[in-house]
């Protein structure tokens, strides 16, 4: 059995770090690189080292990797965006009108998270494994950026519903087991 060590080092300019960072103290402003030194130690047996490169599990591996390459999703389907879209903006509606928070501006913001979505679905929801997070964040910005009421908890309900909803509707639409 043998010890190896590794230590990376990062190299760093003041101008790249927050002057208010906690382990610079202020007197550091005229200096002119800081390394950061990080020490890792693993335990290696050179015999193990072996099986894990053997050649036929390597091209096995490299089989995987090509086939996940391959694997395409498919094409948005215009009606299911449209059916969920709806069902989309039904329960947001429901459940926004519930709280105090959006007042008179509920419809507003139920609007600009059902076009967000839809036009997420329309372009670029091709089923299980599709859904990002960018259209919600997008949600989010564009009402904080209208001064609506509201944005993160709006955003926040959309997520969920579609975590919930969008890929066990889409099985369901293309008949799916899955």
């Amino acid at each position: 059995m043998s010890w190896s060590s590794v230590a990376p080092l990062l190299s760093v300019t003041p101008s790249k770090l927050d002057s208010s960072s906690s382990f610079l103290p202020s007197s550091s402003s005229s200096v002119s690189s800081v390394r950061v030194s990080l020490s890792l130690s693993w335990r290696f047996r050179p015999t193990s080292i072996r099986y894990l490169s053997s050649p036929s599990s390597s091209l096995s591996l490299r089989k995987q990797i090509c086939r996940a390459a391959e694997y395409k999703f498919p094409d948005p389907i215009p009606e299911f965006a449209d059916e969920e879209t709806e069902k989309f903006r039904t329960h947001l509606l429901n459940k926004l009108s519930k709280k105090d928070l959006y007042e008179d501006s509920v419809e507003e913001v139920v609007g600009i998270c059902t076009e967000i979505f839809s036009t997420f679905l329309h372009t670029e929801y091709g089923g299980p494994g599709t859904l990002l997070v960018v259209p919600f964040i997008d949600m989010a910005d564009t009402l904080n950026e209208r001064g609506l009421p509201g944005g993160q908890q709006a955003a926040r309900a959309a997520i969920k519903w579609a975590q919930n909803h969008v890929d066990k509707d889409w099985n369901e639409w293309t008949g799916d087991k899955n």
